[in-house]
Parts: C-alpha cells; sequence; structure tokens
C-alpha cells in the first residue's frame, strides 16, 4: 500500500505539484547542494507572523552584504545597509558597475552560485560585485516559510540600493540583481521596491513550488527595466511559466544534458546560474533562437519569429528590445556554451 501511493505520488516527493494526488503534507526536496531534506509544505495552519516559527531571522539584522572587487576578489568586506560610513570605507567605486547576486533556499555564505558569477564578473573587468546572503532565513527545513522571506530579503535589497545609491552617487542604470531558485524571486522583489527602476534582472530557474502567477511576491517583468529568467528545471524544482521580458529555455528547460536520471531535479536546477556564470566571458556565447511561442518550447519545435539573443552576457540585453521566448542547445559538460 505504501509503496503503491509512492509509486503514484513520486513527482509529489519532489515537489512537481502539490495540488494533485492527495499529496502528503511531508515531501523529499533537495538543496542546492544535492542533499535530500523531508520538509513540510503544505501551506494549511502556517502561522502567518514569521516569528511564531522562527523568531532569530530579522531581515534588517540577518541579512549580510559581501561586497568583493578586483582589490578584494577574495576577502569580503562587509556593507551595511543601515551604515553608511560602511560603504565609504570600503572598495565600493560608484564608477563601477554593481553586480547583486541572491542564493536560493539551504544555502548562504558560501553559495557555489555566489563564486562562480563572482569569479567571472572579477575576471571580466572592474566590478563592484556584492553577495547577499539570507542564509539566516533560507538555511531552514520549512521551505514553506523560506519562500515567504523572498518579499523582506527583496525589500532590505532595496534598501541597501537605497543608501548606495544615496552615499555614493551611484547610479541604478549601473545595477544588475541575479537571483537563483527562491533567491530569484528575492531579486524580483528588490525590483519591486525599486518600482521597476534596477536595470536588470536575472531570475535563475526560479522556484517554482508553492508560486503562482499574479502572487504579489513572484518575479514579474515588471520588476526591472529589462527581466531576463532562465529556465532549466520548468515544471519541478523551476517554476513552469514565462515571468521574464526574455525567457531562455536551454534543452527545452525541463532537463539538462549531462545530468543522467537526476531524479531530484538538483542538476538540471544549478545549470542556470551555471549556464549564467559562464555566460559573462564566454568567447562563444549562449545563442538562443526566438520562437513563436512559449507552447512550441514545450513542444519541443520552434519557429523562427526575430533575430537570436544571447542568454546572459555582459552587459545585459538591456536597451537591445530582446524579449519573448528562446530556444538554445548546450554542452552535456563545461564549457557549455557552443555559439
Amino acid at each position: 500500500m505504501i509503496r503503491a501511493r509512492l509509486s503514484n505520488c513520486l513527482p509529489l516527493l519532489f515537489l512537481v505539484t502539490i495540488a494533485s494526488c492527495n499529496p502528503p503534507r511531508w515531501n523529499l526536496v533537495p538543496d542546492d547542494a544535492g542533499n535530500l531534506h523531508m520538509i513540510d509544505v503544505s501551506p494549511v495552519d502556517q502561522p502567518h507572523d514569521l516569528d511564531v516559527v522562527e523568531p532569530l531571522f530579522d531581515p534588517e539584522t540577518d541579512v549580510i552584504f559581501r561586497l568583493f572587487t578586483r582589490s578584494n576578489p577574495q576577502s569580503p568586506q562587509i556593507i551595511q545597509w543601515d551604515n553608511p560610513e560602511s560603504l565609504l570605507n570600503s572598495n565600493f567605486n560608484p564608477a563601477h558597475p554593481t553586480r547583486f547576486t541572491i542564493h536560493g533556499w539551504v544555502s548562504g555564505e558560501d553559495a557555489n552560485m555566489h563564486g562562480l558569477i563572482r569569479e567571472n564578473l572579477l575576471a571580466l573587468d572592474e566590478f563592484n560585485v556584492i553577495n547577499v546572503d539570507w542564509g539566516a532565513g533560507a538555511q531552514t527545513i520549512n521551505y514553506v516559510q523560506a519562500r515567504n522571506r523572498v518579499g523582506p530579503v527583496g525589500e532590505i535589497v532595496s534598501r541597501f540600493i537605497d543608501m548606495m545609491v544615496e552615499t555614493s552617487g551611484a547610479s541604478l542604470e549601473s545595477v544588475s540583481v541575479t537571483g537563483s531558485s527562491l533567491g530569484a524571486h528575492c531579486a524580483g522583489n528588490a525590483g519591486k521596491f525599486q518600482h521597476g527602476r534596477i536595470n536588470t534582472i536575472i531570475g535563475m530557474d526560479p522556484a517554482g513550488p508553492l508560486f503562482s502567477l499574479g502572487q504579489p511576491d513572484i518575479i514579474h517583468e515588471s520588476d526591472g527595466q529589462y527581466v531576463e529568467a532562465i529556465y532549466t528545471n520548468s515544471g519541478l524544482l523551476g517554476f513552469d511559466l514565462p515571468l521574464g521580458h526574455a525567457n531562455f529555455y536551454p534543452n527545452g528547460g525541463r532537463t539538462q544534458p549531462g545530468c543522467g536520471i537526476d531524479i531530484t531535479g538538483n542538476c538540471a536546477h544549478t545549470r542556470a546560474h551555471q549556464y549564467f556564470a559562464e555566460s559573462i566571458g564566454s568567447p562563444l556565447g549562449f545563442v538562443g533562437q526566438r520562437c513563436a511561442s512559449h507552447e512550441e518550447i514545450l513542444a519541443g519545435v520552434c519557429t523562427e519569429s526575430g533575430p537570436n539573443a544571447l542568454l546572459g552576457g555582459e552587459p545585459s540585453n538591456y536597451g537591445k528590445g530582446v524579449s519573448g521566448f528562446y530556444h538554445l542547445t548546450t554542452n552535456a559538460q563545461s564549457p557549455f556554451a557552443m555559439g
């Protein structure tokens, strides 16, 4: 009986869907490192006040901003959103572009996406790279509560940006915010609190479980002047519908070559930030073919409907008129870009 139920509801064990097959309250979900966790995915009877469950998480004090530049590529400088002096006394240079990276669930300071993106940016040029660490709120087995924190995390990132602009004179035109999984929604919320003024927001396989279109805290194309979404495990760990101005679907957007069986979807899920990091300085680039519709992407076909465009890259596609749905193929191993 138990084995039959698990077989019939296997997708639920990995958060493919929460609304069908009478899902159990507790399910297995992998974190960014591929470790499985038994978590409560039922929003029923969850306290609305986050402090009821985990009183130690306070975005104003627990979200940590670490600055890296070519002057300190390995040793971060801590910048406090409410302490302008910490910015003025750092290596932050308002003449250089600023790039924020935001990790996902059960991650923190050492998230792989932070290091990969930072290394590629600083190898390319002069940047202010700010790693956003909300591990105090993300490192919890309670996925529901971590999911509900994307708004508060985005708001504190927005406050940091306000302080940065007021203190240094940096321009929002030089700011990009990138996020992976739950971090993609955090990035979107930072843009919402900035009233869509941020130059570029990149969502790398935005988290799918417990998100739906129309929710006020889901990443949306209105969150920035240019919003790009990269889908590598859509329908499982990643969201299944277009969310950005430009939506890139490497290898169809659901599974990725080189990931093997990948039952949990974690390998495909993390490919999004790996592709983006590589795109920053890739001599070939990830060239996407513009398709007529999202439905074509799902069907595995693509009617050419406009000029090609590059996934990610530095600088982004802002101002280039890039929008719609793009298909591309990658190599199974790094380097992934095929041009």
